[in-house]
């Protein structure tokens, strides 16, 4: 199978590394990478990753089997566009890609005519770029895929062959049923941690308590240090679900403040009802595993 991935920073390398690793058994015959700055690309070719690193994005997929969209959703849509003007000698290629929203996605692939299987592999860093791909990062992980409406067995069997190289684990979602789940799971965190930053570094003894700031801080924040083009981005194409899943915080948030007001002069019986609902959060992670 000859692969090209479009887009190369820290997912794309990611799979370049997997696949040269060779434990998911990878049955690659070439890999082509390419990305606007061009950086990555140069980077894995001197590296022995891939063998080639054309200088434009139709010199990279013509003549690819599996085209693998490895850039921002919104860079993904455009990308869509521009694949489905690109002439195709012969068996049109299989397209996949890793953005974290699908059902934006799926629809312009689908209205566009394009053999497309959305992906989403549930891993990542929060530093970018090819100079922190991993071999490893995929492996264990879910690789949610999104089917479009012309995608093709041989389009199915080459994107579930690239799961397994990457010694991830397929997931077959419909597109809102994957939009609705990582909302919940993956971009309202993302959102929170930005807002945390945004609610506290503004006031007067900023100064002082991030002097302070330790490991939890640091945790609930982590998603807030990653890469902001990502992020907006993200955000931008689920933001009906996004929104949902905001409002149910909210609604969570004003029960904490209910809680904290409730008795001010009596410590013990806040604390009691603050037990309980950290009781019931642990519980639910327990339960989750």
């Amino acid at each position: 199978m000859r692969l090209a991935i479009v887009g190369f920073g820290l997912i794309g390398g990611s799979i370049a590394r997997a696949l040269r690793d060779g434990r998911g058994g990878a049955r690659i015959e070439s890999i082509a990478a390419w990305s606007p700055s061009g950086r990555g690309p140069a980077a894995a070719l001197a590296d022995g990753l891939i063998e080639w690193a054309p200088p434009s994005l139709a010199a990279t997929t013509d003549g690819a089997d599996l085209i693998v969209l490895a850039a921002d959703p919104l860079a993904c849509l455009g990308l869509l566009d521009e694949l489905s003007r690109q002439p195709v000698a012969g068996e049109p290629p299989t397209i996949t890609d890793v953005a974290s929203t699908k059902a934006l996605l799926v629809g312009r692939a689908d209205r566009l005519g394009l053999h497309y299987v959305g992906g989403h592999p549930m891993a990542g860093l929060e530093t970018a770029g090819y100079a922190n791909a991993r071999a490893d990062l995929f492996a264990g992980r879910p690789w949610v895929l999104c089917p479009g409406a012309l995608a093709r067995p041989v389009d199915l069997e080459r994107v579930a062959q690239l799961v397994a190289a990457c010694r991830a684990e397929s997931r077959w979602l419909g597109p809102a049923e994957h939009d609705r789940a990582v909302a919940a799971v993956s971009h309202l965190p993302l959102i929170v941690a930005a807002a945390l930053v945004e609610a506290m570094s503004g006031g007067e003894d900023w100064p002082l308590a991030e002097g302070l700031a330790a490991g939890g801080w640091l945790s609930a924040t982590r998603l807030a240090r990653g890469d902001v083009t990502m992020g907006a981005g993200i955000a931008a194409t689920n933001a009906a679900e996004l929104a949902r899943r905001l409002r149910a915080l909210h609604i969570q948030l004003d029960h904490w403040l209910a809680d904290l007001q409730e008795t001010p002069d009596d410590p013990a019986a806040t604390a009691d009802r603050l037990r309980a609902r950290l009781s019931a959060a642990k519980q639910t992670l327990e339960a989750a595993g």
